[in-house]
């Protein structure tokens, strides 16, 4: 290679500064590595930030701190049983021997702070599964800790945050929404928190208590502060450069103006999926083509993906993503998922054929799988239409639509997603379903719901499913007729919250070559890379999870302290 002119040197040049790029960073600063970070977009956080920032990690200190034991064989046998044949185990077995060391390291080294919860995994059948305790909630934080750099940090999802307005944790969203016993208080604490910051609330609408993915991140963004590293907005990575058999450098461009890094130990790759990129979608998932489908924020374009791909990075499962049913209202930047509004009592979701065809109160992931894997001719998933009756509207949320609120006090492009009919046949014409098709599906539904139960799909029969049940259903929680006139429906979307296919890496988050060789000096994690749980999703966190554990891998790899493995 030509002798090159540098503009800067560096031990490590992080892009992105999601969950796993900053975890990166703590860990190599930690072993005294010249940190350079970058972010193209104008806010920090990326998906990380809009997210619940709930962290799915088995056998972790916190667990066994709460007096639950756990077994990671047991893990690593759970993630096989849900991934299958894709699964890959040598990172399966990477995540879950080095998840808990990592939670541990970030526990006592930075200013994460996290704790586990009884929120069960996603599929607590299968073997391997818990019925808690995996997962972990983030510790709400004081934004004003952030000082000016609170203004950057991207904003949670509205989807995140009670009324699209009022955050909250993943307890009270659970209590809040299916009115458990103590939600009064829930939504009182909540409100307070809110319109008692009076100086906040004179100047803007977001809120300086700071939950999910906003706080993590907040968190993330002190520990880095201590470190002396700072994010370098609008920075975008446009040339990997790689002499032989290693990347030895990068360029990056603010405002126009490109600059050469030369990098000694290690590129590392956090900069999201590329679900947002039209043209990458219609190629890899032309079943969702839209990017206003996806429920992740807009700079996710795969311009790492690529430029890796360019160097001769090997790539696995591009049609794959983290599926989530999805409405999009008009004029927002993104898609609202339907994380738990499906698993309601009083709602069903059909397909253009007027059928049910798949169980509404599973896991979102799952969900919006089975929107991609049923569509067909006659019976067209994409968009299907999520059914509801008046008794359902008055007392739950359903994506946009908010409960107690009347349609009419909606915005515009609120009230232009719902269709309302004063029966079941005028709901068909409205949706263009046919009439004799719907009436049998809904009549079907509403005799079994009345006794408590669900012969075709199992609905309300899963651990899982009954965490967004309402309680004060006796029998199934998950159930009620669709009865209550009028009735409402929305189109959803076979929509994302990321793609999870991409780079594949080896256990040290090392990016491999289309011969399976690793690339020296790059790695990656997170949506960029081709997901260690295959195409499953075990568990509320099992994309932050392993995108911290494989940054921090990737940062004591760089810096010479793991072995290969």
């Amino acid at each position: 290679m030509p002798e090159r002119t540098w503009d800067e040197e560096c031990d490590v040049l992080i892009v992105g500064s999601g969950a796993g790029g900053l975890t990166a960073a703590v860990a190599a600063a930690d072993l005294h590595a010249r940190v350079i970070l970058i972010e193209k977009g104008r806010n920090f956080g990326g998906t990380s930030a809009t997210s619940g920032a709930v962290l799915w990690v088995p056998d972790s200190h916190l667990a066994e701190a709460a007096g639950q034991q756990d077994d990671p064989v047991d893990a690593v046998r759970y993630i096989k049983a849900i991934a299958g044949d894709e699964s890959d185990d040598i990172l399966i077995r990477a995540f879950v021997e080095n998840g808990r060391e990592m939670l541990s390291y970030m526990s006592h080294h930075s200013d994460v702070e996290y704790v586990s919860i009884p929120y069960p995994d996603y599929q607590p059948e299968a073997p391997g599964a818990r019925s808690g305790w995996r997962s972990h909630d983030v510790v709400p934080m004081d934004g004003r800790k952030l000082g000016k750099d609170l203004e950057y940090l991207e904003p949670p999802h509205p989807s995140n945050m009670l009324f699209g307005r009022f955050v909250w944790n993943t307890i009270d969203a659970s209590m809040l929404v299916t009115r458990k016993p103590g939600w009064i208080g829930a939504m009182a604490r909540t409100l307070w928190r809110y319109y008692s910051d009076i100086g906040q609330r004179l100047r803007s609408k977001r809120s300086r208590y700071l939950t999910g993915g906003n706080a993590l991140i907040g968190r993330l963004k002190l520990s880095i502060d201590r470190r002396g590293i700072n994010i370098r907005r609008e920075t975008a990575l446009v040339e990997i450069i790689r002499d032989g058999a290693q990347v030895v450098g990068a360029v990056v461009e603010r405002h126009g103006r490109k600059s050469a890094i030369h990098v000694h130990k290690g590129l590392v790759l956090a900069a999201g999926g590329f679900e947002r990129n039209a043209a990458l979608r219609a190629r890899y998932l032309p079943q969702s083509p839209n990017p206003d489908w996806s429920g992740s924020q807009s700079n996710n374009r795969g311009d790492a993906l690529e430029l890796a791909m360019s160097v001769g990075a090997a790539t696995d499962r591009l049609d794959s993503a983290w599926w989530a049913p999805a409405v999009h209202v008009r004029g927002e930047s993104r898609s609202r998922p339907l994380f738990f509004e499906r698993a309601l009592p009083g709602s069903i979701i059909v397909n253009q054929a007027g059928d049910r065809y798949f169980n509404e109160a599973v896991d979102y992931h799952l969900a919006g799988r089975a929107m991609v894997e049923n569509d067909r001719p006659g019976a067209g998933t994409s968009p299907s239409y999520i059914l509801f009756d008046a008794g359902f509207k008055w007392r739950y949320p359903m994506g946009p639509v908010l409960p107690m609120m009347p349609l009419w006090m909606h915005s515009r492009a609120v009230r232009d997603l719902v269709f309302v009919a004063d029966d079941w046949g005028e709901m068909a014409d409205r949706i263009g379903v046919d009439r004799d098709r719907l009436q049998a599906t809904i009549t079907r539904f509403n005799d079994n719901a009345r006794q408590g139960r669900d012969p075709d799909f199992q609905r309300g029969e899963s651990l899982y499913n009954r965490i967004y049940g309402d309680p004060k259903i006796t029998g199934n929680p998950n159930l009620l007729p669709l009865v209550k006139a009028p009735f409402y429906a929305l189109a959803i979307y076979p929509g994302d919250i990321g793609t999870n296919g991409g780079l594949v890496t080896d256990g040290n988050a090392n990016v491999l070559d289309t011969e399976g060789r690793p690339i020296g000096n790059l790695y990656a994690t997170g949506n960029i890379t081709a997901s260690a749980m295959g195409r499953s999703y075990p568990g509320g966190g099992a994309t932050i999870g392993p995108a911290m554990t494989f940054g921090y891998l990737a940062a004591r790899h760089a810096m010479g302290v793991n072995e290969p493995r």
